[in-house]
C-alpha cells in the first residue's frame, strides 16, 4: 500500500478552502441580488406619501403595478378605466355565477367602451355586479372623489349586506355632494374606509389622485375581509316572523283588519298581496317590502304592520306569503298602507 505524501494532502486542503469561499461568495452574492431586487421593485416616489402602506399593500397583493421605471405617480389623476378596473380586480367581482345564453359584450351597456378595450371585461363586471356607472361613461376622463366612493361602496355591497351603525356623518362641503352618491360615502365613513380632511370636508368633485384611490381600496378589502355579512335568508322562507292577523269592526258593516309582523330592522314593511273570498272567508295574503337601499337603518328587530279592509260578514284569515316588492313599488288597490386597479395606463 502506497502512502499520501504530506505535500498532496495540503494541495487538496486549499483546494477545498478555496471552493468554500467560492461558494460562501456565491450565496452572498446571491441573498444581496434578492435584497436589492426588492429595493429595485419598491416605489420610489411614494417615501413621503400618505398613502405609502396601502399602495405597497396592494402591490404585494399584485393590484397596483405603477407605471414602470419604479415610479406609482400617487399625485397622478385616476381615469375611469383605471378606477373600475381598480375596484372590480381589487374586490375580485366576477360573473362567474350568472349564465348566458350568448356571451355578453361591453358595448351592450356602455356606448364608449370598445369590446376590445383591455378593460372592457371589468366594466362588463361591474355592470352586471350593479356598479352604478354611466351608459355614456368616457374611460379616460377622470373620476371624482365622489363618484369613487359611489362604485366602491357598490362593489362592496356586491360581496354581502353588511350591517352598519345608525349614525349621519356631518359634511363642512355636504352641499356639493350628489344626492344620490351620499348613502355610500356616509356608510364608507362609518366604517372608517373614507374620512374627512381636516376641515370636515369630502372634497366631492375634486378628481381622485391614484394615492387615494389605493387607500380607500385597501381599506375596503380589509373590511370585506374582517366584517362578516349579514346571513342570506332562505329564498323559499319569508323574511318576516310572527306574523298575526287582527280585526275590529267599523261602522257601515265594514271590518278593518291589522296585520303584524316581525322584521329584522325597521326598513322592511309588510303588505296586503291579494284577498280571496272563499266562502265565508276573506282569506288575506301578504307579502314583505324591501328595505330602500339608499336609506340607512338601525340594526334592530322591529314590528311592522299593514291594514286593509273588508266587508262585515267576512271572516278575516290570514293566508300565506307571495313575492316580496322594491320599496316604493306601486301596489293595486287592495292593499292598505305599509311601514313599511391594476392602475395601468
Amino acid at each position: 500500500m502506497s502512502a499520501t505524501h504530506p505535500k498532496n494532502n495540503r494541495l487538496e486542503d486549499e483546494r477545498m478552502a478555496r471552493t468554500s469561499k467560492s461558494a460562501a461568495a456565491l450565496l452572498l452574492a446571491g441573498l444581496s441580488c434578492l435584497v436589492l431586487s426588492g429595493t429595485a421593485n419598491a416605489f420610489t416616489d411614494i417615501q413621503n406619501d400618505p398613502g405609502k402602506a396601502s399602495i405597497l399593500d396592494l402591490k404585494q397583493r399584485g393590484i397596483v403595478h405603477g407605471i414602470g421605471n419604479g415610479q406609482f405617480k400617487p399625485g397622478a389623476k385616476v381615469t375611469g378605466a383605471s378606477a373600475v378596473t381598480l375596484i372590480v380586480k381589487g374586490l375580485d367581482l366576477n360573473i362567474d355565477n350568472i349564465r348566458f345564453v350568448k356571451k355578453p359584450k361591453a358595448s351592450q351597456y356602455f356606448s364608449k367602451i370598445k369590446d376590445n378595450a383591455p378593460y372592457a371585461s371589468a366594466f362588463m363586471i361591474a355592470q352586471l355586479n350593479g356598479l352604478d356607472i354611466p351608459r355614456d361613461i368616457d374611460p379616460s376622463a377622470n373620476v371624482t372623489r365622489e363618484q369613487f366612493a359611489h362604485w366602491l361602496f357598490q362593489g362592496i355591497s356586491a360581496k354581502g349586506e353588511f350591517a352598519f351603525t345608525e349614525q349621519y356623518i356631518l359634511l363642512a362641503d355636504e352641499d356639493s355632494v350628489t344626492k344620490n352618491y351620499m348613502n355610500s360615502i356616509q356608510k364608507l365613513l362609518i366604517a372608517n374606509i373614507a374620512e374627512l380632511d381636516a376641515r370636515g370636508k369630502f372634497r366631492p368633485k375634486e378628481a381622485i389622485t391614484r394615492s387615494e384611490a389605493a387607500v380607500l381600496l385597501d381599506r375596503a378589502i380589509e373590511f370585506v375581509e374582517k366584517t362578516k355579512p349579514i346571513p342570506v335568508p332562505d329564498p323559499g322562507k319569508s323574511i318576516l316572523s310572527d306574523v298575526k292577523l287582527t280585526s275590529a269592526p267599523l261602522a257601515d258593516g265594514v271590518t278593518k283588519v291589522t296585520l303584524t309582523a316581525t322584521a329584522p330592522h325597521p326598513g322592511y314593511g309588510i303588505e296586503v298581496s291579494n284577498i280571496s273570498f272563499i266562502g265565508s272567508a276573506a282569506v288575506i295574503d301578504y307579502r314583505v317590502v324591501q328595505p330602500d337601499p339608499d336609506k340607512m337603518y338601525p340594526q334592530h328587530v322591529a314590528t311592522v304592520k299593514t291594514e286593509t279592509y273588508i266587508p262585515a260578514f267576512y271572516k278575516p284569515v290570514l293566508g300565506s306569503a307571495t313575492a316580496s316588492v322594491d320599496s316604493g313599488a306601486s301596489t293595486d288597490a287592495a292593499t292598505g298602507g305599509s311601514t313599511g386597479f391594476p392602475i395601468d395606463e
